[in-house]
């Protein structure tokens, strides 16, 4: 249950206090943008199974990989792109912690 917690709260909550507290001029816009960096889950469409509870998305999935996060990185540098690039990174932190819980609940 705190995996769950976890998870949706630095993809749906997170997005939205760093819109409220970085972008108080473009809120909403923030927000809309911060929040569809959820869209780079369409790559799971690729795998077998589509959703697989116990998998680590990190470096599983194209847009999960490590060298898209170079690129989400990257995209950080620009003011211009820099709010996707946070969009993105908020994304992989959310997967990520997921990966830290699903390895500690099976140790």
């Amino acid at each position: 249950m705190d995996r769950f917690f976890v998870h949706y709260g630095i993809h749906f909550i997170l997005p939205i206090v760093v819109a409220f507290l970085f972008f108080k001029e473009n809120r909403t816009r923030a927000m809309i943008i911060l929040l569809a960096g959820i869209l780079i889950d369409v790559d799971h469409v690729f795998a077998d199974p589509i959703f697989d509870p116990s998998r680590c998305s990190i470096n599983f999935h194209p847009l999960h990989s490590y060298w898209a996060v170079g690129v989400y990185i990257a995209l950080l540098f620009f003011k211009k792109t820099r709010i996707y690039g946070i969009a993105l990174l908020i994304h992989i932190l959310a997967d990520q912690s997921d990966c830290y819980l699903i390895a500690q609940q099976f140790e």
